[in-house]
């Protein structure tokens, strides 16, 4: 018998066993039961390399032959280092098989993305006669949650339940996390209710169960009665308290659970999860002050830290400060994701900073982001929505497996681009190539018709038809509905319907400024003045608010905001110039300002004065004095385009030789030779 203490085995450094094996330096050989003890303390900590050489030394001493004991501790050594075609090999050859050793095999198999061999090995051992334990089915369960097995999972559930191991915390632990992936929180629920005895892992999953599945309310409610049974919350559960903050948009208590965390000491500065969840938190709730200072406390921001602010930004309309961010990142050394990217794409797209937008895809394609049909997405998205129809095909084309999504985004470019019949080309493209259209794709087809007018193939104009058919539907009709049904009323003139139509989206909507905007429109284009006053009296009862009309306009990568009326601008002296220059120009021209697009009740002159007080003629202006005369022009506002700054934009299209491309809150308008794109239908 060898003097080798095995109590002492956890003292001795592995790299020491490695020598001894790799050199033989062993005065006398191990015995089994040392091996094996060596074997399961490797096995705890993973080193398989430590442990290769070890199984070559009980070969090469000959303690492996007809050693079942040994044998079984090397199947689960592999097993957990997540060799598994090395553990099977000697679980093949062992004949007499432990239910540990079974246990072990299907464990790793569903640890390590082996699901299927996983169930596969489970119903071997029912073949063979070995009964599975609480020890087997936490990962037959896993197993079954990984797969989406609901049928079989629903079946292991109810073997567990009659050999009497589904009231084991750790085997019901596995039945909830396997049921939040079936989305089934009624039966978790009933599990949770069941369990005699829960631990934190228990709360957790059901708090983050009912977050995931749109329930934050459910989930804040089993947070409260966790904190009536003493449970201290740990840093799980503080995350998913974190989440239903967030979903809820409740930042009252979302700073009660920041308070919590430094009352309680919480390392928050290594700790990244917490301060990301909390970051996150802040930016859904709109309180980007906050989640500023705790972005700027931190020491070791990651990628994730940068990602939750750069995307809060755009979130809440500060695309700008996004951008901002998004170059701060790249100067001060962190690497940038895919995820960065995407975020950064979209806020591009928000204030068409095109120039901008082509740095970045440059960018991401140097790191390899490109060829991804995620990242390519995004892409068409952003070239469409500043406008480079052109750069969004070409990316379009160079996807090499389109899925629905790529094809609905060129598919919707294209219909609010108001080219209609390219849209209803690329969707029958897209059938060809086998791939079932979804409700979404369906919508940008008739969205497409709608943009340029395509009466035969969706139907424009027919507001009478359209609205019987709504009055006609099983469902009832949502806000979007009787919103679109409203701005047709409004192109085709047709007030009485449009007046039904604002007052089903009143009822469904009361705070929808977008409908008490338009219903008044149309009565000042009418002269009805008291109405108008009438629902202006409405809005300001409601607290309402029509936002102020605001352009955006890139030169040298820089993004040039003006709201209507605006004198800030440090160039404003030269903008006036070329706007009074423009006025005369397109005077001479035989231009006449339509001032119906005016909807207050003031004298001709003041109108046409405030006409040319209209953001997109001021950023315009500013593009006419800073770019060359071949340089296409593309704007942003944040309002539809007026009927008179449509007609002026044409003319300036026309008598200066400029391209002008202008996206709206309904579509894109391609002014060129006096022409738009829209055939004047928007």
């Amino acid at each position: 018998m060898s003097s080798f203490p095995t109590h002492k085995l956890k003292q001795l450094p592995y790299t020491t066993i490695n020598t001894h094996f790799t050199n033989n330096s062993l005065t006398q050989p191990l015995t089994s039961l040392q091996c094996g003890a060596i074997l399961q303390s490797l096995t705890n900590t993973k080193s398989l390399t430590t442990g290769q050489h070890l199984h070559a030394y009980i070969i090469t001493s000959g303690n492996l032959v007809s050693n079942t004991y040994l044998s079984t501790k090397l199947a689960a050594f592999y097993a957990n280092c997540g060799q598994m075609a090395n553990a099977r090999i000697i679980f093949d050859g062992i004949v007499f098989k432990s239910s540990f050793l079974w246990n072990s095999m299907i464990r790793g198999y569903a640890c390590n993305g082996y699901s299927e061999k996983a169930l596969a090995l489970y119903q071997e051992m029912k073949f063979f006669g070995q009964r599975a334990d609480k020890f087997t089915y936490p990962f037959v369960i896993k197993a079954c949650g990984d797969l989406f097995g609901v049928e079989i999972g629903r079946r292991v559930h109810g073997r567990a339940v009659i050999n009497g191991f589904d009231l084991d915390m750790y085997v019901s632990n596995s039945l909830l996390a396997m049921y939040l992936k079936f989305m089934d929180m009624s039966l978790a629920r009933m599990v949770f209710d069941r369990m005699p005895k829960r631990d934190s892992t228990s709360w957790n999953t059901m708090i983050s169960g009912y977050v995931k599945n749109g329930k934050p309310e459910e989930g804040l409610a089993i947070f409260d009665l966790a904190k009536r049974t003493g449970l201290v919350a740990d840093d799980a559960t503080l995350i998913g308290l974190l989440s239903i903050c967030a979903e809820l948009v409740a930042v009252k208590l979302g700073k009660a659970v920041h308070g919590y965390v430094f009352r309680n000491r919480y390392a928050v500065v290594c700790n990244n999860f917490l301060m990301n969840s909390l970051i996150e938190m802040y930016c859904k709730c709109n309180s980007m002050v906050d989640a500023r200072r705790l972005f700027e406390k931190m020491e070791l921001k990651d990628t994730v830290s940068w990602n939750s602010l750069i995307s809060g930004y755009a979130r809440n309309a500060e695309a700008f400060e996004s951008l901002r961010l998004f170059c701060r990142l790249v100067l001060e050394g962190t690497k940038p994701d895919q995820i960065t990217f995407i975020i950064v794409l979209g806020a591009c797209h928000q204030v068409t900073a095109f120039q901008f937008g082509m740095s970045v895809h440059s960018c991401l394609a140097k790191k390899g982001f490109g060829a991804t049909i995620v990242v390519g997405t995004a892409l068409i998205d952003m070239y469409v929505k500043c406008g480079a129809l052109a750069c969004a095909h070409h990316v379009f084309e160079e996807i090499p497996r389109k899925n629905l999504v790529c094809w609905s985004a060129m598919i919707s470019g294209y219909g609010i681009h108001g080219m209609g019949r390219d849209a209803i080309s690329l969707f029958h493209e897209m059938l060809e190539n086998n791939i079932c259209p979804d409700e979404g794709v369906l919508t940008s087809v008739l969205s497409a018709c709608s943009h340029t007018g395509l009466v035969s193939e969706g139907r424009a104009g027919y507001l009478d038809e359209a609205f019987e058919l709504i009055d006609s539907m099983i469902v009832n009709p949502s806000c979007d509905i009787w919103a679109a049904l409203l701005n047709a009323c409004r192109l085709h003139r047709n007030i009485d319907l449009a007046e039904i139509s604002a007052e089903k989206l009143f009822e469904l909507n009361p705070r929808q400024v977008g409908g008490y905007i338009c219903l008044s429109n149309m009565y000042a284009a009418e002269k009805r003045w008291d109405d108008v006053e009438r629902i202006r009296a409405l809005m300001r009862q409601k607290g309402l608010t029509k936002s102020a009309g605001c352009s955006f306009v890139e030169l040298n990568k820089t993004v040039h905001r003006f709201l209507v009326g605006d004198k800030s601008h440090p160039q404003m002296e030269n903008i006036n110039s070329k706007l009074k220059h423009l006025n005369q120009l397109l005077k001479e021209a035989g231009y006449k300002p339509d001032t119906s697009s005016v909807f207050y009740n003031v004298d001709e002159e003041t109108k046409e004065k405030m006409l040319w007080d209209h953001s997109e003629r001021l950023a315009i202006a500013f593009a006419l004095i800073n770019t060359g005369s071949k340089t296409t022009i593309r704007i942003t506002k944040n309002l539809r385009v007026c009927g008179d700054c449509h007609i002026v934009i044409k003319l300036i299209s026309k008598l200066l030789h400029r391209e002008i491309i202008m996206r709206d809150i309904r579509r894109f308008h391609h002014f060129k030779d006096g022409l738009c794109s829209c055939g004047d239908y928007w």
